[in-house]
């Protein structure tokens, strides 16, 4: 006999299926959701169910926002000329909060992955090839420093290849901050890849 109701369990399960939570991580979150019922569970479930209902994904760019074209989209103080392509909201997201980008978006919706089989005629390249060749100088290819994300930059290097466009990538190597003992071998090597005269 179970020591918890099946809607807790219930619960627990879901909670365990986000990113960052296992099972112990799920039930601690559960219990204290449980606990907060009126201060933290309800209006949770509030913004869940109203999220569920509004969020939209952006049929220009994948953004997620409660309406389609997405606000970045529809804000002319952006410059269009200029694209940069994730692989996912959360790196827009990302770049957004740094403030380091003025430019339109454009989200592939993940990485190519034969283990995974994310293969490109899931990505968002299609779409991306079709805002390239409307006006657009620069595409800026902000993928993930992992070998899917590599893979996925190569890959968009060539078939934007006959657009025109000027393609460039983010750079990679040593972060403001980092002390070279604690990089690993692929960010030492790129850095020195990445190396420019001062």
């Amino acid at each position: 006999m179970s020591a918890i109701g099946p809607e807790i369990e219930r619960l627990i399960q879901l909670l365990a299926k986000l990113p960052g939570l296992g099972p112990r991580s799920a039930r601690r979150a559960a219990l204290d959701l449980l606990k907060k019922r009126e201060v933290l569970m309800e209006p949770l479930a509030l913004a869940l169910t109203d999220a569920a209902r509004a969020i939209k994904t952006c049929e220009i760019c994948g953004n997620l926002d409660t309406a389609s074209p997405c606000a970045l989209c529809c804000d002319p103080r952006r410059e269009g000329r200029v694209l940069c392509v994730v692989e996912d909201v959360a790196d827009l997201w990302a770049l957004e909060r740094a403030g380091v980008f003025k430019g339109r978006y454009h989200v592939l919706g993940g990485a190519l992955s034969a283990l995974d089989g994310i293969t490109p005629e899931r990505l968002n390249v299609g779409s991306l090839i079709d805002r390239a060749k409307q006006g657009v100088e620069e595409i800026i290819l902000a993928m993930n420093a992992t070998v899917e994300g590599q893979t996925t930059a190569h890959y968009l290097l060539d078939a934007l290849a006959e657009t025109g466009v000027k393609v460039t990538r983010l750079a990679h190597g040593v972060p403001v901050g980092g002390e070279l003992d604690y990089l690993d071998e692929g960010t030492l090597s790129a850095a020195f890849k990445a190396r420019r005269s001062l």
